[in-house]
């Protein structure tokens, strides 16, 4: 079997930087534990598998290395940036997901970019953080003394500089045993036209560091729009590939906005 297969680099408009993502179009999902080992072997963060529906929507799942994941960001982007490629000619594009539907646009192509790539706008459900009670080794394990710790799906560690969560350099060992499938992100205000950085770590399920994410906006926006009074943020991503993110609250919705280049394409061989 002959799978159409693209490496993607999410939330960048220069390669070798943002978040790589794996992408196969198939004609129908193979089986579960097939496309775990392909994402296991592909060993990026997250691998999509698109299947066309006969309405002309999509049917999107997502794969880390090591379980089926609920949500993602800069794979869904990917997934989008392919079907483009492609020559997809329907916009905004429908994917049927385990979130629900979500929707992909075309954005205007960027004034400020250096290649004028197109942006995509994705349109994702807003995760507000609650209150929640910190485990005991959480802070810890990120070496920080003292912060402000939320929760929706993930942990949200509120800390008061950007160098604080460019520093940071975790127990990613500990952070995986605090509760399986929650990710912590970690979060302070940006500087500049940078309303807001963040880190993310989601050991639990074979990521110690995500370089670029997407689907942490759904809790950062909300959060940051509370406490800046505004809802369009520009957010950057303080990993060692970096990445930056433009988002909007929209109701009970969170619009993320990035780009994505292409590194390689090609086929699996099953």
């Amino acid at each position: 079997m002959a799978i159409p297969y693209y490496h993607i680099d999410a939330f960048t408009s220069e390669l070798f930087a943002g978040n790589p993502a794996g992408v196969c179009i198939l004609s129908a999902f193979l089986a579960d534990s097939i496309m775990q080992k392909i994402a296991a072997e592909n060993r990026h963060s997250e691998t999509a598998f698109v299947v066309p529906r006969a309405d002309g929507d999509f049917d999107l799942r997502w794969f880390t290395p090591k379980v089926e994941d609920d949500l993602c960001g800069h794979a869904t982007l990917a997934s989008a940036y392919v079907l483009a490629l492609r020559k997809h000619n329907v916009w905004p594009v429908r994917f049927h997901t385990r979130s629900g539907m979500l929707t992909v646009a075309k954005g205007q192509k960027s004034k400020n970019s250096k290649n004028n790539k197109d942006s995509f706008e994705m349109d994702f459900p807003a995760m507000p953080p609650q209150p929640c009670e910190t485990p005991v080794d959480l802070l810890p394990a990120l070496g920080l003394k003292a912060a402000l710790v939320m929760k929706s799906r993930d942990y949200l560690v509120v800390v008061d500089q950007a160098e604080q969560v460019r520093a940071l350099s975790p127990d990613t060992a500990t952070l995986a045993k605090l509760d399986a499938g929650s990710g912590t992100i970690v979060t302070a205000p940006g500087g500049g036209d940078v309303d807001y950085v963040c880190r993310m770590f989601l050991p639990s399920v074979g990521i110690d560091e995500d370089p670029a994410t997407g689907s942490i906006h759904c809790t950062l926006a909300p959060y940051w729009a509370g406490r800046l009074g505004k809802g369009t943020f520009r957010a950057q991503q303080l990993s060692a590939r970096g990445g930056f993110v433009q988002c909007t609250i929209a109701g009970d919705r969170v619009k993320i906005m990035g780009q994505a280049r292409l590194y390689l394409r090609g086929t699996l061989e099953l």
